[in-house]
């Protein structure tokens, strides 16, 4: 259950790939979907006897949308051994005070799929293509991070996508192959944004807005505003770290790699604790702005033109 499908449809897709063989499944595999289906429909399926295989596996899929869910902790007090019952519960969890979680927790196992954080995509991403033996340049993974967000499901989609893509024998993703294979420009992107604001880069930066104003598809404000505020909060966060390193800022901000933490180190030089309170009070205003709030005909173009002016001066 939990927020994050990816891992849930990831935990599912393997109990239907591995329990069974191709002619077990034949007769004991069965999946379902919550809004095609109730709770006596699913443990009437519980309650069935494999048939020449040692277990049958029933998944249901899309489960937050079956009523009375409750009731199936009648059968969770007398579960069928040789049955493998795999709830997928998405867009939220299972209220833990009631019955139910403690009938789950009692005989089986309760996973939480917790969305993770803007700050972890980057080893997310590092670690996926590392099992597959591919390395990624930080900038790229970077531009990923920024380009796709927290949707896992979406992000290992592209992921794949670089894979297939790569040359022959090449076993390294640079800027230059996210660029041409998803569509992100190496030189005008979020990342690089964020990277003209910490160089106080008056000219890039204001040459990255005008850029995403031409391409307001790809470069969406309300992206942009998020990952500023995201930054810039962090910022504000990292003047209060005991130890100002890349290693003592990492380990403060919940950052899993040192190199993530050389941004904020430059930006501590760059700017001081009032003006980023300042900066994040003006993203909040550009926001709400954006969302039509006290503007009446500024562009998200102009509203970033105005921002970006704030920031550096």
């Amino acid at each position: 259950m939990g927020e994050e499908s990816y891992y849930i449809d990831l935990i599912a897709d393997y109990i239907t790939d591995n329990v069974l063989s191709e002619t077990e499944k034949e007769f004991n595999l069965t999946v379902v979907y919550g809004a095609d289906v109730d709770i006596a429909t699913v443990i009437n399926a519980a309650k069935r006897y494999p048939m020449m295989s040692e277990y049958q596996v029933v998944i249901v899929k899309e489960a937050q949308a079956i009523r009375n869910m409750e009731e199936l902790s009648f059968y969770l007090q007398k579960p069928l051994n040789s049955t493998i019952l795999v709830i997928c519960h998405k867009h939220g969890t299972l209220d833990k005070r009631k019955k139910l979680v403690a009938e789950v927790e009692k005989v089986g196992i309760l996973f939480e799929s917790k969305k993770i954080k803007d700050s972890q995509l980057p080893v997310f991403i590092n670690s996926y293509m590392k099992r597959k033996g591919i390395d990624m340049e930080p900038k790229a993974s970077a531009m990923l991070a920024d380009f796709v967000g927290t949707d896992l499901s979406r992000l290992t989609g592209e992921l794949e996508k670089l894979i297939i893509t790569l040359p022959a024998g090449q076993k390294r993703v640079t800027p230059e192959q996210i660029e041409k294979n998803i569509g992100i420009s190496k030189d005008y992107n979020n990342f690089e944004l964020r990277s003209a604001l910490v160089e106080k880069d008056i000219l890039k930066a204001n040459k990255i807005i005008k850029y995403f104003e031409e391409n307001p598809k790809t470069n969406p404000i309300q992206m942009t505003l998020s990952l500023l505020f995201n930054f810039y909060s962090n910022l504000m966060l990292s003047y209060y770290s005991p130890e100002k390193t890349e290693q003592g800022i990492a380990s403060w901000l919940g950052l899993k790699s040192p190199w993530a933490a050389r941004d904020y180190l430059t930006a501590m030089r760059r700017y001081n604790g009032v003006k980023t309170m300042q900066i994040i009070g003006e993203i909040r205003y550009a926001d709400a702005k954006s969302k039509g709030i006290n503007n009446a005909s500024m562009s998200d173009g102009d509203i970033l033109r105005e921002l970006v002016f704030k920031i550096l001066h």
